[in-house]
């Protein structure tokens, strides 16, 4: 059976180079899938496990050429100062040979990176984490890598950007005196070079420093791609400013010609800029990653052989009992065991207000206690947490492609192609056809070279994926995939399964009906005072209903089936249940008959209260409806979508929610099984169909729907079987969902059609069609950088779109998985 795991993939430098590690790895027996992303510089392997260990996937990775810690995993994963290299690991390789789970190792602790690593599997559940049991590593032994790295070993966004904003400002330093030396078109300055070298001689020496350490990271990433079997923007960049480098080379030493220094210098110095703007833009769309990455704390305080211990959150173990004190993160996920507190849990419901917990109470790792001390059995450690799992569907989610990416990564591979082509065909027409001189005919091919960059195109959609799907867990919308990002915009109707979706899955008090002389109050200490005895979800209702008003002592307590309970009270028979109870015990409903009918017929549970053989009033017990769920219809209706309801319910409960919330599709009677075949009847009407459900009876729906939504309390079946999990189990995250899709895929458009437009237009430009207007190599790469960073920062402008049921939140608190609730059986009424 297929695993699916993300690698981090250091140093890459575009999309194509990525897809120059996806061509490779799939290469390799036991992978099934490989999606790579540069944005965030990460990779999803799906692998048979008993083929191919994922410590095999991470030494493929360095043998295309780039660094990799491992798995990309939440910090909590992570053992803190552990070494960040493989050394240990190389030289186990011979010891150990590759299986399931091999050479797990793990990096070094760090709150600031982009991403967390460990070189393997994260430990299971009970099980010690391999990093802790005393490997010793040697950290130099990365250098015999690293000398190959253009960027340096295990770089993510953040640390490229800053090795690009170097290499920049170093070929910036010497580029200006390049430009004052060989001035072009400005004679007047007459500088003359320095211990009595030639003019020529002097500029080379210049001009070598301005391109061999600032160009290096493009030359590297050039032959990699081309030992991956790819052309990436960096074969062009090395095209371009090496044919101009190594020309002037030529004409400085062994013929006579023209040198390019001046103009190689300025154009590597706007291709450095760009890409440093590039960079920066990329470490801005992993923002809402790293915040995940750095949620749970680094460190937890257990209960062991009868002492406290301070232990790495990674090396809590399945069944170990965690201390938690006021102002504590929760480390990993649990059950209380003794004490109580309150927890901040607005990552996972977004609302401010602390939530209770006492013993039996779950708590989710990474959630914040703030006020009491308790004690709590780990139940979930490791890879198993809420916060891990959470991480883990979020990275695949932005590593998969759309399908408009699919064809973007197809279209960049033949531009590049079609770019030397062209450019190759400009200088044989210009130099051998036309006659022209040679400066002329190159400095058309070197800017062919330059403006054809694939890097805006390929950076198009998935710099929109990684921002759409980041907005989205930071608010609790978690897209597993690309394709569902975009097929979510696209819906014609959505359907809900009632219960536990429209309504909160539990009765509730919805309504009462007093006799004369009777006050609300009596009727429920009446009713409540039986139902203390009980256990049944209707009883728990009545007990809510009541509150805290003081209940009666109560004898001979007696449950009949099918009709409700009996108790005596104050020394009178107190009677609870339905209509035929009160038949057989003679109890006449009065002028409460039409109230009771009324009720029924609107879907309601009514249960009947009669103490001293007399009738004193009627409670009501329905499903309740989701505060949001009449919002959430209005919304979607906003949208053009249509709503439906599923439901197991008689018609006329079904009429009566569908009447109260405004739904214009109504399926009532509908048995488990046949989930699946109203969404089938829809789809065969030509409609785009989402499903939004929570229980195990609605996974063939979800899995058979266009877009299937799970709410997060809902069942781990349900979960798996969706395209899109509502981490908050508010309905009115679909229409933030939508919503979200639609802006990302207007994004995704806009960034096409700048790209593809760009190229139609560069193309002509650069190879001179329009002589003699001509665009320089310079103006070339301040175009091409420019295109790349306008998508980028196209992209990132999504976070500033105002979005119906998307808040523009900070990436510090994104939501976790609410507990699952219990759903009630039904009771006769």
């Amino acid at each position: 059976m297929n695993t699916t795991r993300t690698f981090e993939v250091g140093g890459l430098l575009s999309s194509m180079s990525a897809r120059g590690v996806e061509k490779q790895l799939a290469q390799l027996p036991g992978v099934a899938a490989v999606q790579a992303n540069a944005v965030a510089g990460t990779a999803s392997v799906s692998f048979d496990p008993e083929r191919i260990s994922a410590d095999a996937v991470r030494r493929a990775i360095e043998e295309c050429g780039y660094h990799c810690a491992g798995e990309s995993v939440p910090n909590h994963l992570c053992t803190p100062h552990a070494a960040h290299d493989h050394a240990h690991s190389h030289a186990q390789d011979h010891a150990h040979p590759p299986g399931p789970e091999a050479g797990a190792h793990a990096p070094a602790h760090d709150h600031g990176g982009a991403a967390h690593m460990a070189n393997a599997t994260p430990a299971g559940p009970g099980t010690q984490p391999a990093a802790t049991k005393g490997h010793a590593m040697d950290h130099g032994a990365m250098d015999s890598m690293a000398h190959e790295m253009g960027h340096g070993a295990g770089m993510d966004a953040r640390g490229m950007a800053r090795d690009m904003r170097n290499r920049f400002w170093i070929c910036l330093a010497f580029t200006v005196p390049i430009f004052l030396y060989a001035p072009m078109g400005m004679a007047f300055i007459k500088l003359v070079p320095p211990f009595g070298l030639e003019l020529n001689l002097w500029l080379f020496l210049l001009a070598s420093g301005a391109v061999i350490y600032p160009a290096w990271p493009f030359f590297v990433a050039a032959a990699r791609a081309l030992r991956n079997g790819v052309l990436n923007m960096a074969v062009l960049v090395v095209l371009s400013v090496g044919t101009g480098y190594l020309f002037s080379v030529g004409a400085t030493f062994f013929f006579k010609g023209a040198q390019f220094y001046e103009a190689v210098a300025v154009l590597l110095v706007f291709i450095l800029l760009g890409h440093w703007l590039e960079m920066r833009a990329r470490a801005g769309a992993s923002e809402a990653i790293r915040a995940l990455m750095d949620l749970a704390p680094p460190k937890a305080t257990v209960f062991r052989n009868g002492a406290e211990l301070t232990v790495a959150t990674a090396d809590v173990l399945l069944g170990d009992v965690v201390i938690v004190r006021p102002g504590d993160k929760i480390p990993v996920d649990g059950e209380v065991l003794e004490g109580g507190s309150l927890v901040d849990e607005s990552m996972l419901t977004g609302e401010s207000m602390p939530v209770k917990k006492a013993v039996g109470s779950t708590v989710i790792g990474a959630t914040i206690n703030k006020s009491g001390s308790f004690r709590y059995r780990a139940t979930k450690v490791g890879a198993d947490t809420a916060l891990a799992q959470i991480v883990k569907l979020v990275q695949q989610a932005q590593n998969s492609k759309a399908p408009a990416q699919l064809l973007a990564d197809r279209a960049s591979q033949w531009l590049v192609l079609v770019a030397f082509l062209i450019g190759v065909s400009t200088f044989v027409a210009w130099y051998f056809v036309l006659g022209q001189p040679v400066l002329l005919a190159l400095t058309l091919t070197i800017t062919v070279f330059v403006i054809a960059c694939p890097d805006a195109l390929g950076l198009a959609t998935p710099m929109a994926v990684m921002v759409g799907t980041g907005l989205g867990a930071m608010n609790g919308i978690l897209f597993k995939n690309a394709s569902a990002l975009e097929d979510a915009t696209r819906l014609d109707v959505v359907i809900f399964d009632k219960t536990g979706t429209l309504t909160l899955g539990q009765p509730d008090v919805v309504d009462v009906a007093l006799a004369d002389g009777v006050t609300q109050d009596h009727l429920l200490r009446i009713a409540a005072s039986v139902e203390k005895l009980s256990e049944h979800p209707l009883a728990l209702a009545i007990l809510k209903r009541a509150g805290a008003l003081p209940l009666a002592s109560v004898s001979e307590f007696t449950n009949i089936d099918g009709q409700g309970t009996q108790a005596v009270i104050d020394g009178r028979l107190a009677l609870l249940g339905n209509s035929r109870l009160m038949q057989d015990k003679g109890v006449a409903l009065g002028a409460l008959a039409a109230d009771s009918q009324r009720l029924q017929g609107q879907g309601r549970t009514v249960v009947h209260v009669a103490h001293g053989g007399t009738l004193i009033g009627l409670i009501a017990i329905a499903d309740a409806v989701r505060p949001t769920s009449a919002q959430t219809i209005e919304a979607l209706h906003a949208k053009g979508v249509q709503v439906a309801m599923l439901t197991g319910d008689n018609r006329a409960t079904a009429e009566r929610i569908a009447s109260e919330l405004g739904i214009d599709i109504v399926y009532a009677d509908v048995l488990p099984g046949d989930k699946a075949a109203k969404v089938r009847e829809l789809q065969a009407q030509g409609k785009k169909v989402g499903m939004v459900g929570d229980g195990v009876n609605d996974a063939p729906a979800l899995t058979q729907a266009d877009v299937g939504f799970a709410i997060g309390a809902g069942t781990d079946v349900a979960m798996e079987s969706a395209d899109v999990v509502l981490m908050k189990s508010d309905p009115f995250d679909i229409v933030g969902a939508i919503a979200l899709s639609r802006a990302t895929l207007r994004k995704m458009h806009q960034n096409l059609a700048w790209a593809v437009g760009y190229n139609v237009i560069a193309f002509p430009l650069a190879a001179g069609v329009f002589y003699p207007f001509t665009i320089s190599p310079e103006v070339a790469a301040l175009a091409m950088s420019g295109s790349s960073a306008l998508v980028a920062i196209n992209a990132l402008l999504l976070k500033r779109t105002r979005l119906t049921g998307i808040r523009r939140v900070s990436p510090a608190a994104p939501i976790e998985r609410a507990p699952a609730g219990a759903q009630a059986p039904p009771r006769a009424a």
